[in-house]
């Protein structure tokens, strides 16, 4: 990396220099994608990278019915309370389409066109089970580690938050926690929910971990030489996943005395580490740390009966497909998956806008496929006009 740095900064400069480069935003007109995407265009300002724009995707333009006025409204009571960062930017705004933007033909529509064409395709399932059903059998079959996993944006915080609270009401000591620096766990659920909560701050926990390994260091008598090079060590990119790493271990450990709900960052980069065990182990050797017992019981815990990971996807291609890939990856781990979450459904809702109808007919495809792939073990969420947060989420 030494050896690159003039490359890296060169890369820095040029995507800073506004006569160069475009660094364009993309969000949908909700509450949460508002707030990560702020959180982007912050970091990216932090490393001198302004030349930014704000694409907002998804916005209805028309409403003639129940369900749409309230998706209309929801939309405004955002983009009323969109972060100041944001509103400073150049901003475009992409209609919400009937169609899934897949093939030639609606990527060059989806700027400028519309064309409300409901596919024709029947629900194959009888009987679709609801979150709570889900709920229901993971308390039945005393689950100790529960993730919700997927593409970012998809509510894997609403649905890990529902489970979470599902599981106290139903008499389990459960504690909730997120790997994901976007999620607010706090905006769903209060203090006074009955469940226990946290977060793995990345750069906190690099800042523990890296005191650590330096007092350790130093109590060994070391030289100033020998710390120096340990400090140096200290600031790659590893050690950061390292930190996180047994941060998330000791919150899996905690399931020794209760249920523990995770809600895990989009690329699931935490669970794939697990892939690189014997890489971590050197790495922790290379770095004069030590190998804590969370760490050594994570891995037997996670492909045990004692795991359950949740895939939680919208009911369109890309969302799908990326939930297919993530379950790729969790099987290279030697972690198995049962229960799709589809969220946000507009299938069932009765809503009489033709655009919102059409894109219910269309979701048809994707509960199908999900269906058949899920061996029937999908549940469905059906799109909701209300902020869901508290008891509320008991509702799913």
């Amino acid at each position: 990396m030494e050896s690159k740095k003039a490359i890296y900064k060169q890369a820095v400069e040029t995507l800073a220099d506004g006569n160069l480069t475009t660094l364009i935003l993309v969000t949908r007109p909700e509450t949460a994608p508002f707030k990560e995407a702020a959180r982007a265009s912050g970091e990216l300002s932090s490393l001198g990278v302004n030349n930014q724009m704000l694409v907002i995707n998804g916005v209805l333009t028309e409403y003639n019915d129940s369900l749409s006025s309230n998706l209309y409204e929801k939309q405004r009571t955002a983009f009323n309370a969109m972060p100041k960062s944001l509103q400073t930017l150049r901003l475009h705004m992409v209609p919400l389409r009937a169609y899934n933007v897949t093939g030639l033909e609606n990527v060059r529509a989806l700027l400028h066109t519309d064309h409300v064409t409901a596919h024709t395709e029947t629900l194959n399932a009888i009987h679709v089970p609801t979150l709570n059903n889900v709920i229901d059998e993971l308390a039945a079959s005393g689950k100790r580690v529960i993730f919700t996993m997927g593409k970012g944006g998809v509510g894997k915080t609403t649905v890990a938050a529902a489970v979470a609270l599902g599981l106290a009401k139903r008499g389990e000591k459960v504690h909730l926690t997120t790997t994901d620096p976007a999620a607010h766990l706090r905006f769903v659920l209060d203090e006074s929910c009955g469940v226990s909560m946290s977060h793995i701050d990345e750069a906190e926990e690099l800042k523990k971990y890296q005191s650590e390994v330096l007092d350790k260091a130093r109590a060994s008598g070391m030289n100033d030489g020998d710390i120096a090079y340990v400090e140096e060590d200290l600031r790659s990119p590893c050690t950061q996943e390292i930190a996180v790493f047994r941060a998330f271990a000791e919150i899996v450990d905690k399931a020794d005395d209760q249920v523990v709900v995770i809600d895990t960052a989009p690329t699931g980069h935490t669970l794939l580490l697990l892939e690189s065990t014997q890489s971590y182990n050197h790495e922790i050797q290379r770095t004069k740390g030590e190998i804590p017992e969370s760490v050594k019981k994570l891995l037997p815990r996670l492909k045990s009966d004692e795991t359950e990971v949740l895939i939680v996807t919208l009911p369109e291609a890309t969302p799908v497909y990326e939930a297919l890939r993530l379950e790729d990856d969790l099987k290279r781990a030697g972690i198995s998956t049962q229960w799709w979450i589809i969220n946000q459904s507009l299938y069932g809702t009765d809503t009489t806008n033709p655009m919102l109808a059409a894109k219910a007919a269309n979701e048809v495809e994707w509960l199908n496929r999900v269906d058949k792939h899920a061996g029937g073990k999908f549940a469905l969420i059906t799109w909701s006009a209300e902020e869901i947060k508290g008891d509320r989420l008991l509702t799913l």
